[in-house]
């Protein structure tokens, strides 16, 4: 069975302000097939974003059963997941060992019936790598990706997941461009 990988970024412009713009992008490959997600929200948060590519990412995968990778630079995300806290909230009432009430409760409702539509697995990777950048120490990168995630990856593997997380970076800031507010040049006066 092919795998479907799934790179998600989020992003948002003036996070924990009043007022920001976030947004979000999410790319799914499966064989020579790929598919390209990108949206936006006012007065949201960057974990909404992370959280909202995946939903619609998740949305996107019309046949159940699948063999889905999910590659993310969210650490909340992917620590949801791979540590299972999302069990302790369910059976804690959506409430944090911290005696809080679960931050993006609404998020996580609407993802989780995807586990189990899906054999899904979910890999942390580090954001905002330039491959091109002269001072990447990228042996040093690639030996913490391996330690994170299991050491079945080739050198080759990671720098394509890296490429395609900075795809959906981009793709989560062209979100944030379709909802940013456009200025209109101030009206010429009557009287000129």
């Amino acid at each position: 069975m092919k795998t479907l990988e799934i790179h998600t970024d989020g992003a948002c412009s003036g996070n924990q302000c009043d007022e920001n713009v976030g947004g979000w992008g999410a790319i799914l490959q499966y064989g020579s097939h790929e598919k390209e997600l990108f949206g936006g929200e006012l007065d949201t948060t960057n974990n909404r974003m992370e959280m909202t590519a995946l939903l619609r990412a998740f949305e996107a995968v019309t046949k159940v059963g699948q063999s889905v990778e999910v590659y993310s630079d969210s650490s909340y995300l992917v620590n949801c997941f791979r540590e299972k806290w999302y069990e302790n909230w369910l059976r804690n009432g959506w409430v944090t060992a911290g005696k809080k009430p679960v931050e993006n409760r609404d998020l996580w409702e609407a993802i989780l019936p995807y586990l189990a539509r899906h054999s899904i697995r979910f890999f942390r990777v580090k954001g905002h790598v330039n491959l091109n950048s002269k001072k990447l120490n990228l042996d040093s990168l690639f030996a913490d990706f391996l330690k994170n995630n299991g050491g079945r990856f080739t050198l080759a593997d990671f720098r394509h997941i890296i490429e395609m997380n900075n795809r959906a970076d981009a793709l989560a800031n062209k979100g944030i461009e379709s909802v940013t507010p456009r200025h209109s040049p101030p009206k010429a006066s009557e009287n000129e």
